[in-house]
């Protein structure tokens, strides 16, 4: 199947770069393009694309805005397409918001041809986009902004719906474990280890891996401390 791809950046050589550079793969097609997030917003709840590169600042509306309106739609629009935030600087202020908002992931603009056919391919496949760097910015916004007692609370209690195992395999992708590190660590397939991932999402109302990562830091699970142990 095709993966309909939009690109939303303000400027015209990037779009035209990545346009040209995706538009090049037999499975992927670039239905649409937008030089910010309002008309990136428009152009998606026209197109339906399943993939929006969006960049993160641009004028009249940024990206994190712009991701909100798609992720977060109003009453009648059902179309919600993954979002892939574009960064120049890995550290951006942006990353845990777009995040939390339901962003799959981050790509910086000077990763390599290959990285960003692939990052479009792992998106729409459902799964989460988190570099390293971008794991590391996580943990650096929990140390400095742990939250509330009652938002802790209130997540924990969620904690209960999952199985020890369940619980575990949470655990490890907040440390940022690979599926494969996963089913290494606790001698698993790593089929089983996909299917616990499944569940743990569903039971956790959770979008993708990028989501299950916020949420054991806010529940308490893994605290910045523990991340790489």
């Amino acid at each position: 199947m095709t993966i309909r791809v939009i690109i939303v950046d303000d400027q015209a050589m990037v779009r035209a770069g990545f346009a040209a550079l995706l538009s090049a793969q037999s499975d992927i097609d670039v239905v649409g393009e937008a030089a910010d997030g309002r008309q990136g917003v428009e152009v998606s709840r026209h197109q339906h694309p399943d993939v929006v590169l969006m960049d993160v600042r641009m004028p009249e509306m940024d990206g994190l805005a712009a991701a909100r309106e798609l992720l977060s739609p109003p009453v009648g629009v059902v179309h919600r397409p993954k979002v892939l935030m574009l960064t120049t600087f890995d550290v951006d202020d942006y990353v845990y918001e777009a995040l939390r908002a339901g962003a799959s992931g981050f790509l910086l603009k000077d990763a390599p041809p290959t990285d960003l056919i692939a990052a479009v391919r792992v998106v729409a496949a459902g799964d989460a986009l988190l570099a390293p760097s971008v794991t590391r910015r996580l943990i650096a916004d929990f140390a400095a902004q742990r939250p509330s007692g009652v938002t802790r609370g209130k997540q924990a209690l969620r904690l209960n719906g999952l199985t020890p195992r369940e619980s575990e395999v949470l655990e490890l992708i907040a440390r940022g474990l690979s599926n494969q590190e996963i089913a290494e660590r606790l001698v698993l397939a790593e089929q089983t280890v996909k299917t616990h991932i499944g569940r743990v999402l569903a039971k956790l109302d959770l979008r993708d891996r990028a989501q299950a990562v916020i949420f054991a830091y806010e529940s308490g699970l893994v605290t910045p401390g523990d991340a790489g142990t």
